[in-house]
């Protein structure tokens, strides 16, 4: 946050002087929770390689829900670790699945870059945890996606406004080979309203709000020492953080200035966005959703490469109760008979932000 919002958060308690920031603000980047991104690609078996880029991908909530075993000198098995459930946000398990989606995606680029190719069979043993069975082999006619390949350390999730200028012919034709891409102002309008209700019904019901809350990380200390969930991290929000002002507490109690800012945020957030994708699949399998996910992977690296912002915005897509009238809606009113929107994403240019905390590949390791 700006310094605006940070005073109008604190509301005439405790300010931190901006002098005093400066100092902190140098001290506040947690170094250990980065360590994976420039750690991607220095490994020398190709599993390993192939891994240090997967750890790197978008998932729901950043829960980081993947494992993996080494078997043999060539063969991987992925797992999805049941303890990161999301069971108020996600009770079926269908958006983590598609994070594991976009984990084996970048396996599979990862592998393409060293002339590798990746032989996967998806739930080998019927099973929730185990995802995948991997085996990886040279082969002269492997084709690198370099364009791919080399976003991988320029991808993020956008959680900002963004500006006012239209997503671009270009831009809108390259990346509709992914989804519906949405610039149509009465879509738009549609869409923006859509993902605001539907933010409004996650933060406004307690058990949801809860499930977030929980995983948040406070802080340099709290991210470094665990970095899944989400980062409440910077100079501004640990300060507020350190004095009190911000804390899991104040979070979830709806008379608390940090929580009515919540809401301020993601409205300036959500209603500074020009364009829209949907990804959807015929069907609801497990493997419709790995499939939408190996495209969200391949759609978000496309985006960095492009100079566009993305950020995933489901909500609406999301199946408890709560959430049933939202769900219906932007179902019949965006998706075919047998269609599953899979994700939701707001498109636009937006400004450059942090990459986020990930947990090393050793720490993945079966």
């Amino acid at each position: 946050m700006n310094r605006r919002q940070t005073i109008k958060l604190i509301g005439g308690g405790a300010v931190v002087a901006a002098s005093a920031i400066g100092g902190f603000a140098l001290t506040r980047t947690p170094g250990d929770a980065l360590v994976p991104w420039k750690k991607a690609g220095e490994y020398k078996d190709i599993r390993l390689f192939a891994l240090s880029y997967a750890v790197l991908v978008p998932n729901p909530h950043n829960r980081q829900p993947w494992l993996a075993e080494l078997i043999g000198q060539d063969e991987l098995n992925i797992y999805r670790d049941l303890t990161k459930n999301l069971p108020a946000t996600d009770p079926f398990e269908r958006q983590l699945t598609i994070g594991m989606g976009g984990f084996l995606e970048a396996i599979d680029i990862a592998a393409r870059q060293k002339g590798f190719k990746t032989e996967v069979t998806l739930f080998p043993h019927k099973t929730e945890d185990h995802i995948a069975n991997i085996k990886l082999s040279p082969s002269d006619n492997i084709q690198p996606e370099e364009d791919l390949f080399n976003a991988f350390h320029a991808r993020r999730s956008c959680k900002e406004p963004f500006s006012d200028k239209p997503l671009s012919m270009a831009h809108t034709a390259a990346l509709k080979k992914f989804g519906d891409v949405f610039v149509d102002a009465q879509n738009v309008k549609k869409l923006k309203q859509l993902s605001w209700n539907a933010f409004q019904v996650e933060y406004e019901t307690h058990h949801t709000l809860k499930e977030s809350v929980e995983l948040m990380r406070f802080g340099k200390k709290q991210i470094n020492a665990n970095p899944d969930g989400i980062d409440i991290g910077g100079p501004m929000m640990e300060a507020l953080f350190l004095s009190g002002v911000m804390t899991p507490e104040s979070m979830l109690d709806p008379n608390s200035s940090a929580y009515q800012q919540g809401l301020t945020i993601y409205d300036n957030m959500l209603n500074n966005t020009p364009a829209y994708i949907l990804l959807k699949t015929l069907g609801n399998s497990r493997e419709h959703q790995i499939e939408a996910g190996r495209n969200w992977l391949r759609l978000n690296l496309t985006t960095a490469q492009l100079g566009v912002s993305l950020h995933p915005v489901s909500q609406a897509l999301q199946e408890y109760d709560e959430m049933k009238d939202l769900y219906q809606d932007i179902h019949q009113s965006f998706a075919a008979k047998g269609e599953t929107i899979q994700m939701f994403g707001r498109l636009g240019y937006g400004p450059r932000v942090p990459q986020s905390p990930r947990w090393q590949v050793e720490k993945k390791l079966i």
